[in-house]
């Protein structure tokens, strides 16, 4: 079956996307895991499905590099917006679309044609432990600056979800901190039932934080829109920042606005379309070509 796909990034997180308007997929977890791999396929962090929806404008399929379906995706939710208006497929300049965690609204700045800017609305943070999920042990309603240990190590962790969970941990220095060794940790928790995002952040200053994120399902990735919402939130919860944020990422920079009185966290960055071909796939290709890599 040949695969049709435009390649974009949000900041570097970077996604293979399919127009199924008129036709879906067969075993999407299959594909994504196909199109991700770096060596045998496209190379992305995962799959993401632009799809008809009854109740908004468009729906988003967001599928992680391990094949696992994801809730929502903020990069993926600006590249969508970028690929249906410059396809044609609308002429709005607000949009709706539909995701696992509710519908959110897109704002686009138009340049020449172009989609330059999209701002989202991300919705409210979750802060209920139950709903994010996260396991405390105890009946507190929120998991902020809380104890966690982790490979032997105490850290202070803040819990929030933004439609998929995260965990929000500040360090010293992001340059310097072995994500390799703590982000599969904290991803794989017993404290986490769904497993977790990870969001390590260094504080600049009252408007300016870096951060480096491990997602589950798909390791390191350059950035993350939803984990940079949530580490905003939890900055501001902790008092460590004013309630609009740069965040530096290693992909990029977005901006993140989090108005606690009307609830709402926005977040305003850039989408790119990197290339557009087609690939071709047949169900099963995935776990040959990775026995053969591993000489089965």
């Amino acid at each position: 079956m040949a695969i049709k796909f435009t390649k974009m990034h949000g900041c570097g997180n970077d996604y293979v996307y399919v127009n199924c308007m008129e036709r879906m997929i067969d075993n999407p977890e299959e594909v994504s895991r196909f199109v991700s791999d770096r060596h045998f396929g496209i190379g992305s962090d995962g799959l993401i499905l632009i799809c008809p929806s009854d109740i908004a404008d468009f729906r988003m399929a967001m599928y992680n590099a391990d094949g696992s379906e994801g809730e929502m995706c903020g990069n993926g939710s600006r590249c969508i917006a970028k690929y249906v208006y410059e396809h044609g497929m609308t002429d709005k300049q607000q949009i709706s679309l539909e995701t696992k965690s509710g519908i959110k609204y897109l704002d686009l700045t138009i340049d020449d044609g172009k989609v330059s800017l999209v701002k989202v609305n991300m919705g409210a943070p979750v802060l209920e432990p139950s709903q994010i999920p996260v396991i405390t042990g105890t009946d507190s309603s929120t998991f902020i600056n809380q104890p966690l240990s982790v490979c032997g190590t105490e850290y202070m962790v803040t819990c929030v979800s933004m439609g998929n969970p995260h965990a929000v941990v500040f360090v010293e220095d992001t340059n310097r901190f072995d994500i390799r060794k703590y982000g599969p940790a904290f991803e794989n928790h017993s404290a986490f039932p769904d497993k977790i995002n990870t969001e390590f952040v260094q504080v600049l200053g009252r408007k300016e934080i870096n951060m480096r994120v491990w997602e589950r399902g798909s390791g390191e990735t350059l950035a993350c829109g939803t984990g940079t919402c949530a580490a905003v939130v939890a900055c501001v919860l902790n008092g460590k920042t004013d309630d609009e944020v740069t965040v530096h990422l290693a992909g990029g920079d977005l901006f993140i606005k989090y108005c606690q009185k009307e609830g709402t966290v926005w977040m305003t960055g850039p989408a790119v379309t990197v290339f557009e071909g087609e690939i071709d796939y047949r169900e099963g290709i995935y776990y040959e070509l990775n026995q053969t890599a591993s000489g089965h």
